[in-house]
This record gives C-alpha cells, structure tokens and sequence, in this order.
C-alpha cells in the first residue's frame, strides 16, 4: 500500500485509561466526543463507545426538509476473533456475545484528539488496535479506520453495525422502520426500510474483507441518560449482520457510512479523506488570527468549525443565495439536539468567523439572515427539518447591529453595510412603531418593551406548561442595552453615508433611550441595575448578569460613574471559573444545580446554573473599566482549559452547575460558549498587562 506523509499535526490531547479504575475510570469513561460535517450532521457518543443518549450515533445525517437530522447508524460492536475460534469484543457498549471475558471499557487505554480528530487505542490480550473517526466534510459520510499497532501476526476484526432509522430527537422507543432489507454484493451494502428514508450505505475496505448477512437480529438498549433525564430508556437496534476483515500494520481496514450515492462514497479512498481532512483543518488555524494559533486558543478554533453550517435541508434559499452571488450560511446554536437560532448565530458571529479568519462565511451569514427579516425581525429559530423560521424573539435582531459592527470594524467591508442600511432603517422603524409579540417603544418614555403571553422572547426566559420560571415581559435591561447600543450604530453608519437627517432622527431616540434607561433602571436600595422595569410583577431587582451588557456593548447606556459598582457586584455575586451564574446566590429562588427531569432542568436553567458565554462580555466590561488588568482578565478563562478535557473533549458545554465542582451540563459544545471563550482568549492575549 502506497504510504503517504500527512499534513503536520500538532493539536492533541490525550486522556490516558491504562491504570485508571474506580469513579475516575467511571468518570473518563463517560466523557463525550463529537464530529461534525459542515451541515448539521455529526457523530457522537461516550469516549468508550457507549450509545446511552437518543442523541449518539456513528451517523447522524443532516437530510433534506422534511426529514431533517435522522440516526442512520447507531452504533458498532467491534471484536477481535482469535485462531481458537474465542471472540473478544473490545470496544461498543456492554458485550453482545456470551464468550466475552470483560467489558470493552477494559480495553481502552487511551482517547485522544488530534486536531479535534478522534483516535482510540486498544489493547486486547498482547494486540494493541488503533481506531479513527472521520466525516468528509459537507456529506453525510463517516469513515471509521482500524489499524494494528502491535501484534505478533494479522488479526481477524469483527464489525456488526447496529441501526435504527428515526429522527434524531425522536424517543429511544420509536419502533423500529422496518422490516429493514438488505442488498448489495461484496463489501458493499445498501440497508433500506419501507419509509421515507434514504438507504444507508455500507463499505468495508480492506484485505480479505466479506460481509455475513445472518437475516437481521435485534437487541435492547437501555439509553442511561435519557433515563436520568426523565425520558424513554430502552430501545431496540437492529443489526443486518457481521463484517470481517484482516488486520495487520500493513494493512488497516475502514468501515464507511454513508447516505450519500455510491459514486460520492467511492470518489475518496479512506487514506485521501483523511489526509483531505487533516489539511482542511490545518487551513482553518493557518487563517486563524495568529492569537489564535496555539495551546487551547487553537483547539478552539477548530471547535467552532463544528457550528458553522451549509444547512442542508433549505434547496430553495441555497439556489436563491447562489443566484445572488453569495453561499448559504447559518451556525448551529449547540449540539446535539440545538438546530440555527437568530440569537446564538450573531452572539457567536465574532469568536466563530471574525477571529478564526472566515471573513467571507461571516457576510454570508449577515446577508442570509438579512433575507429572512419579517416584521424588522430576524429568526429566533429555524425548526428541525423545516424551511421557514420562527420569530418569537426580542433580541436577535439587535444582536444583528452588534455583529454587523464587529464584522465591519474587522474587514472595513461597507460594501455590505451599504447594502443592508435600509434594512436596518426598517428594523429600527419597526421598532419604533411596535412590531410582532409586543415588542415596541414605550412613547412615555422611548425604553423597548417586550412581552405576548405564552411566548418567551429574550435570551433567559424560561417556561414550563403555564408556569414561567423567569417572567421577563416588560422591560428588559439588555434589551435596552442592546436596543441603545443598535440606534447609536446606526447614527453613525447614517452619517458615514450623508444621511445626516435620518441620523439626527436616530439620535434623539437614542438620547431619549440614555437618559431614561439611567433613571428608571438604576437601583438605588441595591446599588446595581433592575433586571426588569414595568414588568408583570413591577420592577424586577433580581441579581442576574444581563446588567453587565451596559458596560460590555460597543455603546454603553449607562452612564460611567455606575460602571464600576455594577461590575463588582456581578465579579462578586455572579463570577465562577467557567462564566456567570445566571442569578445570584443569595436570591430566594436560586438552583445550585441543573439536573433531572424537563421540569427541574427548566426551573434551574437560569436560576442560578453558570453560562459560560457571559464570560465575554464580562472581560469586555471589566477591561473597559479596569484597562490595566489585563492579567486579571487572563485568570478569569483558565477554567475553561482543564473543562476541554470533560464534558465534550476539546469543546464547551452550554451551562455549568452553579456551585463546586461545577458540573458541566446542558448541550456538550455550544456555539457562543465556544465563540466568546475563544474571543476573549484572543483579546487578552493582545491586551498590554
């Protein structure tokens, strides 16, 4: 076999099993891995194989509306048989053969990342077998390569591939698709069901590989963390049968998934895909701002590589971008089960596209969410396998000004801010009249208020069956904030393009904006901001973090001499090593922890549970305030870097328990924790201390 030099890789980090026992062992065991593909697909499980959420799976494809993400392959127990005919299976779940002698997790001697890749090594009485995992990038194809290390002579690798066609999100207990049929010669095998779904496709490549077709087997799975999580947790996975194939240091061999036809499946041998890959990956950190080149910067530059998306069930809006001159381009909010909202698509805008050096992806995304503005409002969320977006929310669409100000401040691109500087007048004059869900200004007093019953519009409502854990209706602090900063953008955009008299007309509301968001939010009893003014219940005087975004924002509403009594309390109160709890500890309805059921989750999701996003606009605020402790600044994101060796190996989770030890929960990577982590990284690294 023709060898090839691959591309230079120097990202890695290695969790070491060999030795360990116990809870530690229990815990590494159950640290999550993820890949992606450019289109929302991905593949994910447990670092030792385990399939125990409905969301993991070697194969989830991102297909075309109405199917939306669907599992195509959820899992594979692999086995080595030895010349006695003893079979050992070595990695996957619990042992499906009476004649195994320990759990596959008894193998596992390392996982590692290299460059965000996932590899395993296993050792099985004397034979040492190596094992990566690839998704070509932009299809819904997976590559999982076996190579032996160390053995006295070839092996014999079993391979039996368990399925269960069914939406992502769907229940563990959806009954199976089937009766699944089987087709194909060789090592080559198409497995279709009797519904909607297209075939999935399977390869084995190597020496002496076959395929035994044992006419189709099921078997039970009880899936522990739905269990934990209040759902259905035992399904069944049907297998078509065994692939076989031998295995030597010469000679690897590659199962290949894939819903792709065969002619897209066979275009790259598994050597080519992978080194294709490895240097795709090294192109992302060669364009990276150079900040971001090295240690935990870097890996997380190829982790938000991960939220960066082709969507691919919208055909329509992509002919239509393509037609325009532009791409179709949109940011998963967080795996797995988050598809593209407004909100977390231009928060995250800076750290996934502006820092890594993708300033092309960056207006693609601005233009594609400029097409869908309805109302002067930009999409809170686009459904799972759906077309059109919804829009129930309040700050997206302000969201859009502030990343449209980073984007333009980093590439001096007015070419597209001319081109969208209409638009922008008509959101703001949307605004101003009053839009959809009751968001509109206030003419007693020019604040944004917002609030529909039965809809949750800013960033940190929550809602379970007719009970709203965070009632926000009113008038929210960082809607205000962000309403503020978008007018003073606008002012200054209007005058760069002589339009002094609408500017002028976009200045007196701001005017407007400053000074009664300093009167009526400023709380005098506590010494820091209300949360809400005019809500339900009054004025909300809750500890929570959304009062920072009046310092952080590129145009700070509140007046300076409160600046620093703001931040202290929320560095004193809010503060943890991975972001901001979202309510203060001392408050009568603050939750420690984020865990159970829906109910439980939802009551605790912003009553206290750490977001590890705030973390940027806090070092925005604290370095506006403190510009010469920038070493302090550094301190506040060391957390994050022992956390890209739990939860999601090389990424961020969404929220963090509110207390020691501040257990990673909610989605395993999520877009704006990875985005703002990796910004702020940059940003302190480029401060003087």
């Amino acid at each position: 076999m023709k060898t090839t030099n691959y591309p230079q890789q120097n990202l890695v980090r290695t969790i070491e099993l060999q030795g360990v026992s116990g809870p530690k062992a229990k815990e590494l065991l159950q640290t999550q891995w993820l890949v992606t593909n450019g289109l929302g697909g991905f593949a994910s499980a447990t670092i030792a194989g385990i399939v125990n959420w409905r969301y993991h799976g070697l194969l989830i494809a991102a297909l075309p509306a109405p199917l939306g993400r669907t599992t195509m392959l959820s899992h594979i127990a692999e086995c080595v048989r030895f010349p006695d005919g003893s079979l050992i299976q070595f990695g996957g779940d619990e042992p499906s053969f009476p004649d195994s002698a320990a759990t596959p997790s008894n193998f596992l001697v390392q996982f590692r990342l290299e460059n965000q890749l996932p590899f395993w090594t296993y050792k099985v009485n004397g034979i040492v077998i190596e094992k990566r995992l690839v998704m070509l990038y932009l299809q819904n194809t997976v590559h999982l390569t076996y190579t032996v290390l160390d053995a006295p002579a070839s092996v014999q690798l079993e391979l039996r591939p368990s399925m269960h066609f069914r939406p992502f999100e769907a229940p563990v207990n959806t009954p199976l698709s089937g009766p699944y049929e089987v087709c194909g010669k060789g090592c080559q095998f198409e497995i279709h069901s009797n519904e909607q779904y297209p075939a999935l496709r399977l390869q084995l490549d190597g020496n002496s590989s076959r395929f035994i077709h044992d006419g189709g087997s099921t078997r039970e799975i009880y899936y522990e963390h739905d269990a934990l999580r209040g759902y259905e947790s035992r399904g069944l996975l049907w297998s078509p049968g065994n692939f076989s194939v031998e295995l030597s240091k010469e000679n690897p061999a590659t199962l290949i998934a894939s819903t792709e036809d065969w002619h897209v499946v066979t275009a790259l041998d598994p050597e080519s895909a992978y080194v294709t890959e490895v240097e795709r990956r090294n192109r992302l950190l060669r364009i990276a701002d150079p900040r971001a080149q090295t240690g935990a910067s870097a890996e997380l530059v190829l982790a938000a590589d991960q939220f960066i998306i082709t969507p691919a069930g919208r055909v329509k809006d992509a002919a239509r971008a393509r037609a325009a001159g532009d791409e179709l381009r949109s940011v998963i909010a967080g795996y797995h089960w988050f598809t593209d909202w407004g909100r977390d698509t231009m928060i995250s805008l800076d750290g996934l596209t502006l820092t890594t050096g993708r300033f092309q992806e960056a207006a693609w995304i601005l233009r594609t969410f400029a097409h869908y503005v309805r109302d002067g409002l930009i999409p809170n969320m686009f459904p799972e396998g759906q077309n059109e977006g919804l829009y129930h929310t309040a700050d997206a669409t302000l969201w859009f000004f502030h990343a449209l100000h980073r984007y333009v401040e980093r590439t001096n691109d007015f070419e597209t801010l001319d081109f969208l500087l209409e638009l922008l007048q008509e959101i703001i004059g949307a605004h101003l009249a009053g839009t959809r869900f009751g968001i509109g200004v206030d003419p007693a007093d020019g604040l944004l208020r917002q609030g529909e019953e039965g809809y949750q519009l800013t960033w940190m409502d929550a809602k379970v069956g007719d009970w709203v854990v965070t009632p926000r209706r009113g008038k929210a602090v960082e809607i205000n904030a962000l309403w503020y900063n978008a007018l003073r953008l606008t002012e200054t955009w209007l005058r760069r393009s002589n339009q002094e008299s609408a500017a002028n007309e976009i200045k007196i509301n701001a005017d407007r904006v400053f000074e009664s968001f300093n009167k009526r939010f400023w709380n005098p009893e506590r010494g820091y901001l209300f949360d809400v003014v005019d809500g339900q219940h009054g004025n909300d005087p809750s500890l929570r973090p959304n009062q920072i975004f009046a310092i952080s924002l590129p145009n700070s509403v509140l007046s300076q001499d409160r600046w620093e009594p703001v931040l202290e309390v929320v560095h004193k109160e809010l503060l943890t090593p991975v972001g901001l709890r979202s309510l203060g500890p001392k408050e009568p309805d603050f939750k420690a922890k984020y865990y159970g059921d829906l109910r439980a989750r939802d009551a605790a999701y912003h009553q206290g549970t750490v977001w590890a996003w705030l973390i940027g606009p806090f070092i925005d605020a604290w370095l506006r305030v403190h510009p010469n402790q920038v070493k302090e600044a550094r301190e506040f994101l060391q957390g994050f870097i022992p956390h890209l060796s739990a939860g999601c190996v090389g990424s961020i989770n969404e929220v963090f328990d509110a207390e020691p030890p501040y257990e990673p929960r909610g989605c395993i990577a999520q877009a704006w924790s990875v985005a703002e982590v990796l910004r702020s990284f940059v940003k302190v690294a480029g401060e003087k201390s």
